[in-house]
């Protein structure tokens, strides 16, 4: 059986994700000693032997709907979010303090990956609204590097969720160098999934039981207030835009 809590999984967090995961199997009595940490998420994701894993909201709507059950959606009690949402922070260099999202129109965006809700989907879709695009696109493979990137001047500007930014204000010496432009309109947070041949409630009922056991110290280092239940219908109906090759091909024709 596979668990996997890698999502916000980081050196300073591993701990306390440790320990949330010993308080869910406790509660189920069944489960994995140890996290997975050493394998493609793709695998693990589409794994018939996937007990539980939190995933991304795009790859859940878009790929992953049909071949996995929704457990149940994290509350991390983020600011503007109602509960089991989550947003995206646009970040900038700190010399560019005070400018609006217009002004980096044609400039160049950092972002993870193109499945990445947070990352890709809601900052694109937030653009869009105000007939603004990205232009040259540098693709990092995660938050951490896309806020480095920035930092660095590398890109210009880039999308992050909301918990990597604070884990990053806490953690990375180079926050200090960030700004923040503007926010997203939120969306479903992280989901946690199961395989189809498990029986998913009983794993929401479990970890919103471990989640309620963490000590204060776990849980304000994952910043987890509960786990709920939302409908796979809300996380469905968050817009997909195109994704960076076909966006870049059609360039300004993909705002109509």
């Amino acid at each position: 059986m596979i668990a996997y809590l890698g999502m916000y999984d980081r050196p300073e967090t591993a701990v306390a994700n440790d320990a949330f995961w010993k308080a869910i199997q406790a509660e189920l009595g069944h489960g994995p000693d140890h996290l997975t940490r050493d394998a493609d998420v793709w695998d693990i994701w589409r794994s018939p032997d996937l007990l539980l894993a939190q995933t991304c909201g795009m790859p859940y709507r878009t790929r992953l709907y049909s071949e996995v059950q929704l457990v149940g959606t994290p509350d991390y009690g983020l600011p503007d979010c109602p509960p089991g949402h989550y947003n995206s922070v646009i970040l900038a260099h700190k010399d560019r303090q005070g400018s609006s999202l217009a002004s980096f129109d044609g400039q160049r965006f950092a972002y993870n990956e193109a499945l990445s809700q947070s990352g890709w989907a809601a900052p694109v879709m937030h653009m869009r609204e105000q007939r603004l695009m990205p232009g040259e696109l540098v693709e990092t493979g995660s938050h951490r590097q896309s806020a480095q990137a920035v930092a660095e001047g590398q890109a210009d500007f880039a999308s992050l969720d909301a918990l990597t930014w604070l884990l990053i204000q806490r953690y990375d010496n180079f926050a200090s160098d960030l700004v923040e432009i503007t926010r997203t309109e939120p969306t479903p947070a992280l989901p946690f999934i199961t395989s189809k041949t498990t029986v998913s409630k009983r794993l929401l009922d479990a970890m919103a039981a471990a989640a309620a056991k963490l000590t204060e110290k776990d849980r304000e280092t994952l910043h987890l207030k509960s786990v709920i239940s939302l409908p796979a219908a809300e996380y469905l109906a968050v817009p997909t835009p195109l994704g960076p090759t076909l966006m870049m091909r059609q360039g300004r024709s993909a705002l109509t």
